[in-house]
C-alpha cells in the first residue's frame, strides 16, 4: 500500500532526526521551501554535495552509522549518506525509510574492486521519501565532483520520479547495473547488513571484529 505511519517519522538510534545538528541542518537545508516536494529536493541536494563519497571507510559500528555520524566524519559511503538523508527528512516532517540493493559498478576503481574481491557492491543504500502520496525513491549518494571525474552524470531529483543509478556513462559504457534486492526498511538494519557483508566480504573481518559488529543492542525487540 503507498501510504506510511508513524514509524516512517520518529527518531531512532540511527535515524537520530532528534539530534539537534540534524534538525539545524535539515531546516537550514530547507529553507523558505513550504512544500514537502520543495524541502525533499533541497535535502537531496545538501547531502549529495555536502558530504564527499568515500567507499574505503566502511562504518559498521552502531555509533558510527548513525545520521548525527555523518555530521561530524564530513564524509561518507552510500549507507551513510542516506541514513542521512533518510533522517534529515524525518527532521522536518516528511516521512522516509530506506532500501538496499546489490549493484555492479562498471567503471569502479580496479583499487576499490581488488578490496573487495568482487564487482558486486553489496547493500547499495536508497532513500525513499513520501511526497505527496506517494514513496518517490533518491540515490544521494555520488557527490557532483566524483561524478564529473568519472564521467558520468550526477543524479538529479525533482521529487516526483525516482533518481537511481544510470545504466550508462557518458560515453555510453555500462556503468551501474542493479543485479539483487534487500528490501525495504523502517530503520536502518544494522544487524542484517554486518551479515551481508560479511558473507560477501569474509577477508575484511577479523575474528576480533566480529565478535564485536555482530551483536546489535540498539536493534527494536520484536
Amino acid at each position: 500500500m503507498d501510504t506510511y505511519g508513524p514509524e516512517h517519522l520518529k527518531a531512532t538510534f540511527y535515524l537520530d532526526s532528534d539530534n539537534p545538528e540534524v534538525v539545524a541542518f535539515a531546516k537550514q537545508s530547507i529553507g523558505d521551501a513550504t512544500t514537502d516536494k520543495e524541502k525533499a529536493v533541497k535535502l537531496y541536494y545538501a547531502v549529495r554535495d555536502g558530504f564527499r563519497y568515500n567507499p574505503y571507510n566502511l562504518r559498521m559500528k552502531p555509533e558510527e552509522v548513525t545520521a548525527s555520524h555523518l555530521l561530524r566524519a564530513g564524509d561518507g559511503h552510500c549507507i551513510d549518506k542516506a541514513i542521512f538523508l533518510a533522517a534529515c527528512a524525518r527532521a522536518v516532517g516528511i516521512p522516509s525509510r530506506l532500501e538496499f540493493a546489490d549493484v555492479i559498478n562498471h567503471i569502479s576503481s580496479e583499487k576499490f574492486v581488488e578490496m573487495l574481491k568482487s564487482d558486486v557492491f553489496a547493500m547499495h543504500g536508497i532513500t525513499q521519501l513520501y511526497i505527496d502520496g506517494k514513496w518517490v525513491k533518491c540515490t544521494p549518494a555520488f557527490n557532483k565532483e566524483l561524478c564529473m571525474l568519472f564521467n558520468v552524470e550526477p543524479l538529479e531529483f525533482d521529487g516526483v520520479t525516482d533518481s537511481m543509478f544510470h545504466e550508462f556513462d557518458n560515453k555510453h559504457n555500462k556503468f551501474m547495473e542493479y543485479v539483487a534486492q534487500h528490501g525495504v526498511f523502517d530503520d536502518f538494519p544494522r544487524e542484517y547488513f554486518v551479515a551481508v557483508m560479511v558473507l560477501n566480504y569474509p577477508h575484511l573481518f577479523s575474528y576480533g571484529q566480529l565478535r564485536g559488529l555482530l551483536v546489535d543492542e540498539h536493534a527494536p525487540v520484536s
